[in-house]
């Protein structure tokens, strides 16, 4: 055959390969597990109503089961960045992806307070290193001018998943009851574990990139990404140092913060929403899962927006200030339109509102384009897992709040508790970020 011996298994000779687009299909095989990540967080907010009545819960203890995901993930999620610095992506997603599937269908069985806020803190420690995993799959295999877009698309895979999938979520515990809807969901997850295992690969591991493909990559991606070669890969080791640079620079607090704030409105969506339509606004059940897509197709349309106009920026030579950080601000102010729903009574305007403030939550969650673009270069992992530990403490403590500001049965100071979130969030990214550059760190032996 006319490939060498010596060469990467890419290929021949480049000038007589066709340019593939392998960094697409891995993109794919991305954004289909973020759909399924997000199915097993949220469809305990579909079985809320049905489940809270046969178990008799209280919408304090409620507060507790949707909150109990984010202690563990939260907690984990800087082990979990470390875990994805040292263990290859082909071997970790099937593994946790396969666990978090089995606490999901656990949760068809179950019947107390305390083992469903056991299988959700089961969740919440499997899916800790998803989002680290997938921001540095794409560092991995996306060049810095085309890594937006690419976050914007398997972003988007948590609002257009749920947007169809709700109202499916909804019809499916209609037929099959609260406890079908875990199980067909967990099992849904191992059969997907089973598919990325078969079909993902590194970039220098992949068995039919062609080299023109993987030095578009490399030629980018070289200096931010340890993975890109193999002698890096070898030199990732974790310290107490690490520790103090991820959490010792404010531009990574500017957005640690901003991504806790970015949350509040998500985890609303992700866990009060149906209640809120409803058991505070009178909704019929199946009425309410057509209704709630209408606020994930906006945030959808939002996150393609913000990644795909980011990178368009970038590609007209506006600063990266400009163009990484101005979707995120306008995104944020446009959340703070969530307490327009405080103001009507008209179904259409309650959606209509909310609609507007998670279009722009999904505006702004290319926040993850930061990681990569600021961390050091040894430490995408860590400090994906310290962004994303912030942030995740948002799983914790918004439910929380939430139940106990609608407690007395109303739920406009929860809309108002998300609003400002988004204006402290906005802030952040304002006075704290600073110049969008690596931070440089000196290598120590």
């Amino acid at each position: 055959m006319a490939t060498q011996s010596n060469l990467p298994p890419v290929g021949a000779d480049s000038a007589a390969e066709p340019t593939t687009r392998k960094r697409f299909h891995i993109l794919l095989l991305i954004f289909m597990t973020v759909v399924i990540n997000y199915m097993d967080r949220t469809n305990i907010s579909v079985a809320a109503s049905a489940l809270s009545e046969e178990l008799a819960l209280t919408s304090v203890q409620m507060g507790l089961i949707f909150s109990a995901f984010g202690w563990t993930y939260s907690i984990l999620q800087i082990p979990g960045g470390i875990t994805v610095d040292l263990v290859k992506a082909r071997v970790l997603y099937p593994f946790i992806l396969t666990a978090w599937s089995l606490a999901t269908l656990v949760q068809g069985f179950v019947s107390s307070f305390a083992a469903l806020v056991g299988c959700r803190m089961a969740i919440g420690v499997f899916e800790a290193p998803s989002y680290p995993c997938n921001n540095k799959i794409v560092t991995s295999w996306f060049p810095e001018n085309e890594r937006a877009s690419a976050i914007a698309v398997y972003t988007s895979g948590q609002f257009i998943g749920l947007a169809f999938l709700m109202p499916v979520l909804v019809v499916i515990q209609n037929y099959f009851g609260w406890r079908g809807l875990f199980i067909i969901s967990g099992i849904i997850g191992i059969v997907w574990a089973i598919i990325w295992y078969a079909f993902y690969r590194d970039p220098q591991d992949h068995p039919s990139i062609s080299k023109k493909e993987l030095d578009l990559i490399t030629a980018n991606t070289a200096s931010d990404d340890p993975q890109q070669k193999k002698d890096d890969d070898n030199k990732v080791t974790f310290n107490a140092a690490n520790l103090k640079i991820a959490f010792g620079h404010k531009k990574l607090w500017g957005i640690y913060i901003g991504q806790f704030c970015l949350g509040g409105a998500l985890i609303f969506f992700l866990t009060w929403f149906p209640t809120y339509l409803v058991e505070y606004r009178g909704l019929d059940f199946i009425k309410s899962g057509f209704l709630a897509s209408v606020p994930f197709l906006a945030a959808f349309f939002g996150v393609l927006a913000s990644g795909f106009t980011s990178d368009f920026l970038v590609r007209k030579g506006y600063s990266k200030e400009f163009s990484r950080k101005a979707p995120i601000i306008t995104g944020l102010i446009l959340t703070m339109s969530i307490v327009g729903a405080n103001y009507t009574d008209d179904t259409f305007w309650i959606i209509t509102f909310l609609s507007i403030a998670f279009f722009g939550n999904g505006l702004s969650s290319i926040a993850w384009v930061f990681v990569s673009l600021i961390a050091p270069k040894n430490l995408v992992g860590l400090v994906g897992g310290c962004f994303n530990f912030i942030g995740g403490l948002s799983a914790v403590i918004v439910p929380i709040v939430i139940g106990l500001l609608v407690e007395g049965g109303d739920f406009k100071p929860a809309l108002m508790f998300i609003a400002s979130l988004a204006f402290v969030g906005c802030c952040s990214y304002l006075f704290l970020v600073g110049k969008v550059e690596q931070i440089q760190v000196k290598e120590t032996n």
